[in-house]
């Protein structure tokens, strides 16, 4: 065996005893989860819920990182290119990994292949909400009024969101004219509609259901095939009127790819008993959350369900990609 082999034979022996020694050892020192999107959204409230009791089960800090822009692009990318040591974690979710990337003729990654999927969080619908002084109380006279006023401005999340997606697929099924304008993140949105600089937002239930409540804002429908346990005098879409309108938005953990099996069994596991925690179930379940438990295998799968749905949503509804 030349010198060359054999120290090349060494390093890969290293490196395979390293990789057990390192699971072993994990984690010892602060994690970090990016949020690809801006404080205060569904996002932002989720990841923060979830890295103070992960972070309490691994005996180290998780710590927040908002990294918004384009649509849970940036965010994304930072992930997808950090090491894969199970220090790096991204709030992946339908904007990033689904609904997106089918919006979109390149990404800087892979949305399936790119990531280790680690655990869904759950799944929760996204609902059309209009300033109080918007000449509509129903989804129908919300309706009518963009039929005779083409243009209507709605704010989403971001480009690539599944709020974004849902005007869209409202526009598509109810024949109308929306005007999509994008923010970088959901609570810039939210507070542009407050203050009545744009009549219309979607966004994830849980996140506006408090300005709802406090007569802020005027919810009209929601986008789930059931009504939100959130707001459960919220009719769906389809109960207002636009039949086969469904549009859900997920949000999960994932990490970089070619993450050691070790260390993603222990996060996996880790994060499916978080969500089980009476006061983390609770608070999602408040934020409209419907929880489903799946493997990081079966994670992977779902996502991979997912970029297939939505590219042929897009197709179908004509949406143009940018």
């Amino acid at each position: 065996m030349s010198r060359r082999s054999f120290l090349g034979l060494a390093a890969g022996l290293a490196l395979a005893a390293a990789l057990p020694a390192a699971a072993q050892t994990y984690p010892d020192r602060p994690l970090r989860l990016v949020v690809p999107f801006a404080p205060g959204g569904a996002t932002d409230i989720v990841a923060r819920l979830v890295a103070e009791h992960l972070g309490t089960a691994l005996g180290r800090p998780v710590v927040v990182d908002n990294r918004p822009g384009a649509g849970g692009v940036t965010g994304s990318d930072i992930v997808a290119k950090a090491p894969a040591d199970g220090y790096t974690l991204i709030v992946s979710n339908i904007a990033s990994h689904g609904a997106g990337p089918a919006l979109r003729r390149a990404m800087p990654y892979d949305p399936d292949a790119g990531f280790t999927h680690l655990a869904l969080i759950g799944t929760v619908a996204n609902a059309l909400v209009v300033n109080p002084n918007f000449p509509a109380r129903t989804l129908a006279e919300f309706i009518d009024h963009a039929r005779r006023n083409p243009g209507v401005f709605f704010g989403s999340g971001g480009n690539g969101t599944s709020a974004h997606l849902s005007g869209e697929l409202l526009t598509a099924m109810a024949g109308i004219n929306l005007q999509h304008v994008p923010y970088r993140g959901a609570a810039p949105a939210m507070a542009d509609l407050i203050a009545g600089q744009i009549p219309s937002v979607f966004d994830a239930i849980g996140s506006i259901a408090p300005a709802v409540r406090q007569g802020q804002l005027r919810m009209l429908a929601v986008t789930s095939p059931q009504r939100s346990p959130a707001m459960p005098d919220v009719p769906t879409m389809a109960e207002a009127g636009v039949l086969g309108y469904e549009a859900t938005s997920w949000f999960g953990i994932s990490a970089p790819a070619g993450l050691p099996a070790p260390i993603a069994e222990r996060l996996s596991r880790e994060l499916r008993a978080v969500l089980k925690l009476p006061p983390v179930a609770t608070r999602l379940g408040e934020l409209g959350f419907i929880p489903r438990e799946l493997s990081p295998a079966e994670y992977q799968a779902f996502v991979r369900a997912e970029l297939a749905k939505w590219r042929d949503v897009v197709a179908k509804a004509g949406i143009q990609r940018e």
